[in-house]
């Protein structure tokens, strides 16, 4: 998107650049959320040894609608067993984060196509430049606000899916003669990437603004007014010193008929034809 007086082949390269770079970091957004899975385990140790079960894996994923996602616990209760659900729904945020990556994509994708193969029609069409500036600005708003809208989110996944907080769920816990415990927590070094890779892509859109605004028509037509009010000043000086010289010439050519002197006076060296008189 940033084009300027570049050979034909630089300037290629240039143009394909930046929509090609948007399109990877949108990929790194959208893959690192939407291709999560974790899994966290929690023990139940029972008076009872018989009932007790040290390893319970609970599994989630995107679109973290936890209250979807369930497992059996020991209830020490001889061999019954109860089913427990998680608590939470950060589908929204997470799905809305996910969609404009997507979108984000599938127009750098677009915008690729253009300015290789089709570059000459969108510098000649004026409409192509304004519709990419007024894109580019919403693209930017929405990176901001689905990057913020998910970290929170990610955050609140993390404190309901925590294994002490999972704990609190299950009826066996809650009595002090069973021990209930973490066995591993799940890693979410996945997800904190997408995080990063939200607000990355809401500076390079953000940071683009002004290159697709000064290909548009209101920039060109700003830049050409202000270019012309400046000749247009220049000339005007021009012409008051023009005119400024012509008043000092006249003004010592009238003062001169005015004394009554002869040309002569007006030639360096004194009266030239006195002397010869004499």
């Amino acid at each position: 998107r940033e084009r300027g007086s570049l050979p034909p082949n630089s300037k290629a390269l240039s143009v394909l650049s930046q929509p090609f770079r948007f399109s990877l970091f949108a990929i790194f957004a959208f893959a690192t959320c939407g291709g999560y899975s974790g899994q966290l385990r929690i023990s139940v140790d029972c008076m009872e040894k018989a009932s007790s079960n040290l390893s319970i894996g609970i599994d989630f994923a995107y679109p973290f609608r936890l209250y979807q996602v369930s497992f059996e616990a020991p209830a020490c209760e001889g061999m019954r067993r109860e089913r427990v659900f998680l608590i939470g729904d950060y589908s929204s945020s997470a799905e809305f984060f996910v969609t404009i990556a997507v979108f984000a994509f599938l127009y750098s994708l677009i915008a690729t196509i253009v300015y290789t193969f089709f570059q000459n029609k969108y510098c000649e069409n004026s409409r192509a430049p304004l519709i990419d500036f007024v894109v580019t600005v919403v693209f930017s708003f929405m990176w901001l606000v689905s990057s913020s809208a998910w970290a929170k989110a990610l955050s609140d996944v993390k404190v309901a899916t925590d294994p002490d907080e999972v704990q609190l769920l299950i009826s066996a816990c809650k009595d002090q003669t069973n021990k209930c415990g973490s066995v591993h927590g799940s890693r979410w070094s996945g997800l904190n990437t997408s995080v990063v890779f939200g607000f990355l892509n809401f500076v390079l859109w953000a940071g683009n603004i002004w290159f697709v605004f000064k290909e548009t028509s209101w920039h060109k037509g700003s830049s050409s007014l202000a270019g012309g009010a400046s000749e247009k000043h220049a000339g005007t000086f021009n012409q008051q010193s023009y005119n400024q010289g012509s008043f000092d010439q006249s003004g010592s050519s009238n003062t001169q008929e005015n004394l009554g002197l002869p040309s002569e006076y007006s030639q360096v060296g004194g009266p030239t034809s006195y002397a010869n008189q004499m």
